[in-house]
């Protein structure tokens, strides 16, 4: 079963770029959302996680905030 991902960043975030990097190791496809100018969207991640910060990452309606191997790992049933 294919896990819905979705993730926020933005364009000069450097985990960001190491998130997707990992992304592409795992053949993991994802949806990119940019969130350095919308406001409603900077707004929306910090009701979700309470932090301004990306990247964060949706997999399958679970929230993970920042880049962390072993997490999304185990979100996403790879390890």
């Amino acid at each position: 079963m294919t896990k819905k991902v979705t993730i926020y960043t933005t364009t000069v975030c450097p985990y960001c770029i190491a998130l997707k990097k990992f992304f592409k190791d795992y053949n993991v496809e994802y949806e990119e959302i940019d969130a350095s100018s919308d406001e409603e969207i900077q707004d929306m991640l910090v009701e979700k996680t309470g932090k301004m910060s990306v990247p964060v990452v949706v997999v399958d309606g679970k929230w993970a905030q920042g880049f962390h191997r072993e997490e999304l790992l185990e979100l996403l049933e790879l390890k």
